[in-house]
């Protein structure tokens, strides 16, 4: 298939797959929502982790606000992303309440600032043992597709060929109606672990 091809059936499926998460009742993303918090809770992977990689969910993810209240009640490190151009980076939350006063985006997210104050995943002080995902379709498989942008794949690279791979789970939390049975796919598309969804 060619590189065209390929970009033009990820545009096209981005788009359906994202129309197909707006449709999604309110109802049915918050019990899907709390059926995928429950399993990650579960997981040995999470309880274990020291350090988490997690994002802030918007209207059209699966919630991740009762992971992170976990995760500060145990102790864990963790990490969310940020964004300066099309570079993204994580940056350390030190608390629920350091969540509750981040600043606003445009889009109406939350988001920390890229700054020198807040500890950067990339120094290395606290490993990240798990990373917690969003994206807009995933196979079973472990394939994922994102926005488009590429943030994750890219910071996925970096943090590995810094720190190698070992050790560290890669887990995207998903919408029944995300899973899907193929993805156009490229080389560097970095594969999960496993894809968390309410009927799995």
């Amino acid at each position: 298939m060619s590189k065209i091809v390929q970009n033009s059936l990820k545009v096209t499926l981005r788009k359906e797959l994202k129309e197909k998460i707006k449709q999604i009742p309110l109802e049915s993303r918050k019990t899907q929502s709390n059926h995928v918090t429950k399993k990650i809770l579960q997981t040995d992977e999470f309880k274990n982790a020291k350090g988490i990689s997690l994002y802030l969910s918007t209207s059209g993810e699966v919630d991740t606000t009762e992971i992170l209240k976990v995760s500060f009640q145990q102790n864990k490190a963790v990490f969310v992303p940020t964004y300066s151009g099309n570079v993204m980076e994580m940056v350390r939350l030190n608390s629920w309440e350091d969540y509750d006063n981040l600043p606003l985006t445009k889009w109406n997210i939350k988001q920390p600032e890229l700054d020198n104050i807040r500890e950067n995943a990339m120094e290395g002080k606290h490993n990240l043992d798990l990373f917690l995902m969003p994206g807009v379709g995933f196979t079973t498989k472990g394939e994922r597709m994102g926005h488009g942008m590429g943030y994750y794949d890219k910071y996925l690279t970096r943090y590995f060929n810094k720190f190698g791979r070992s050790g560290t789970k890669l887990f995207a939390l998903a919408f029944d109606e995300q899973i899907v049975d193929e993805l156009p796919t490229d080389p560097h598309d970095v594969l999960l672990d496993k894809i968390f969804y309410s009927s799995c």
